[in-house]
């Protein structure tokens, strides 16, 4: 008797091959842009009732960036310009770009390390002010254009993530960023672009020190992306920002 070698039968259905899965990211919600938002609606309605109602603008007469009453000892005025604006126009605009940066920026970084970002670039942006510039200002964009470098450096440290949508995103960053300092640069213009770029540098260092940094984990599921950043890379950020900005503060103050 000889061996058989059973025959395999070509009608017979292959075995289903897995579907590959994308990796997945956490997001979280903007709460902290929409907040931002509401606080910086409801202080240019108490400064339009003010101009209405007392003749003057009186939060901007209180807390803007003014140089001599900083060096009177009035230090609030070194991040309290964030949530003032001296035109419809200049609040829509701002309020824009907020909506647009920093719900993607928040939906990633998260809610508390968003705030800091934020709150760390409007002092970075009004102390190069302060110590370079003689002019009053305020408006949020100190804060947007930490945004705007924060978002850039994302890109940067995690270009493998972005593929070849990483250069053309680039160059628009960049793009916008040149652009608005040569409007700021514009004769006439009253754009403050020592705090755009006090701003954009302290921005730019914070997300260098404890913005997002993914890694792909694989697990029984979808692989995930994972930012390995810590807490504590999140609060080392915060202290050499603020502490470097605030020796920066510290210059005009010095008696030669």
């Amino acid at each position: 008797m000889s061996d058989q070698t059973p025959q395999e039968n070509p009608s017979a259905p292959e075995a289903p091959q897995p579907t590959p899965r994308a990796a997945a990211l956490k997001l979280n919600k903007p709460t902290v842009t929409y907040i931002l938002m509401g606080l910086i609606a409801l202080f240019f309605i108490a400064q339009m009732l003010s101009i209405q109602f007392l003749g003057f603008d009186l939060p901007a007469a209180l807390l803007s960036k003014s140089r001599s009453a900083i060096l009177s000892g009035q230090l609030w005025r070194l991040i309290t310009p964030v949530l003032l604006h001296g035109s419809v126009l200049h609040v829509g605009l701002n309020m824009y770009a907020l909506w647009i940066l920093g719900r993607q920026l928040e939906s990633i970084y998260g809610h508390w390390r968003f705030l800091a970002l934020f709150l760390v670039a409007g002092f970075g942006g009004n102390v190069l002010s302060f110590v370079l510039s003689p002019y009053n200002s305020l408006g949020s964009s100190t804060g947007i254009f930490g945004l705007l470098a924060a978002e850039v450096l994302l890109i940067l440290q995690n270009k493998q993530f972005f593929g070849p949508r990483a250069g053309p995103m680039l160059n628009n960053l960049i793009f916008i960023f040149f652009l608005n300092i040569a409007i700021g640069l514009a004769p006439g213009s009253n754009i403050d672009n020592f705090g755009h770029l006090g701003g954009a540098v302290a921005g730019g260092l914070f997300a260098f020190l404890a913005g997002p940094k993914w890694e792909l984990q694989f697990g029984q599921n979808a692989p995930r992306v994972q930012d390995v950043r810590q807490k504590s890379d999140v609060w080392l950020a915060v202290l050499i920002v603020a502490l470097g900005f605030g020796l920066i503060a510290a210059i005009p103050f010095i008696q030669f």
